[in-house]
């Protein structure tokens, strides 16, 4: 009979569940560029909802963020790098709790969350291990409209977000982590939106973020949801950071196969700004003044990724 009942929400979490309190989530990273040639990175995540998440009210990409859903979640990141002739081998590990909090104006929204980078050279180069602490306040100004501010403090040594690596990929994780620099203390702010398309059964989605740190950096995005179970989605993110990659156009699409089980890929092309004034190639001189396209580490990356819901 245990085994029966086992099988029966099995099937049921496979078919056609409608709502769900677990989410593991995978994802891999193939990097291209001189430095990297062919590296890549491999990333899960998973996350546990205090109450269940019901599926039946908007895309089901978004399904936690239209309940409202409070939730604590881990996250890991295995990468591999070569840069200025030293081949390393990072380690991040990550653990972040959100909650929504009702109150008689609107929803108040909190989170705070711990990241912890190690790199492992592996050609006799320095190790190093770097840790980020994060936290957010905001609120749910309208109807699945959110608005939050935040602070980020990252230790004397590089230290990469777990989260941002899961939900924007590896490249401009890079690029957020460089802005803010080491030792440093940032300002962040960030707003969320996801509203059905009238007349159509489709939704449309906005995102923008700011970080102040040693350097400043924004991203916009926008994801068209076809129907609840298909999006398509665009991204650009630049920073003020004066080297290489410092700008990044992105772009990924999302499919529910059930309920509880989607596929996805995506596409970044991280590049830098034509008008860098060095090249962040070590092997080169820092005074140079050459144009930064075509450097070393200017990247792509191609990623595919799978969510699970129970």
């Amino acid at each position: 009979m245990k085994k029966l009942g086992l099988a029966t929400a099995l099937l049921l979490a496979m078919t056609g569940a409608q709502a769900y309190q677990f989410e593991v989530q995978g994802q891999s990273e193939f990097i291209d560029n001189t430095a990297n040639h062919n590296d890549f990175t491999g990333a899960v995540q998973g996350t546990y909802y205090f109450n269940n998440v019901d599926t039946t009210k908007g895309p089901l990409a978004e399904a936690a963020f239209l309940n409202q859903a409070s939730n604590v979640s881990l996250a890991y990141n295995y990468g591999e790098n070569k840069e200025a002739g030293d081949r390393t081998v990072n380690h991040t590990y990550g653990a972040k709790a959100e909650a929504y909090i009702p109150t008689k104006l609107v929803p108040a929204y909190a989170s705070a969350s711990y990241s912890h980078t190690i790199t492992d050279s592996k050609t006799g180069g320095k190790d190093d291990n770097g840790d980020r602490y994060a936290l957010e306040v905001g609120a749910v100004l309208a109807p699945n409209f959110l608005v939050a501010v935040g602070y980020t403090s990252v230790a004397d040594q590089t230290s990469f977000d777990a989260f941002n690596i899961l939900s924007n990929g590896v490249a401009k994780a890079a690029i957020e982590s460089r802005t803010i620099a080491e030792d440093q203390d940032a300002i962040t702010a960030r707003t969320k939106y996801v509203g059905a398309i009238d007349g159509t059964n489709m939704s449309i989605g906005f995102d923008a973020g700011l970080v102040y740190g040693e350097d400043s950096a924004y991203n916009l995005g926008t994801t068209l949801y076809l129907n609840n179970k298909l999006s398509i989605g665009v991204s650009y993110m630049e920073s003020s950071y004066d080297f290489t990659p410092n700008t990044a156009w992105g772009a990924n699409v999302n499919y529910f196969i059930t309920p509880a089980v989607a596929v996805g890929a995506s596409y970044v092309n991280a590049n830098a700004n034509a008008n860098a004034n060095a090249n962040a190639n070590a092997n080169a001189n820092a005074n140079a003044n050459a144009n930064a396209e075509g450097s070393d580490l200017d990247t792509q990356t191609v990623g595919v990724n799978a969510k699970f819901r129970f």
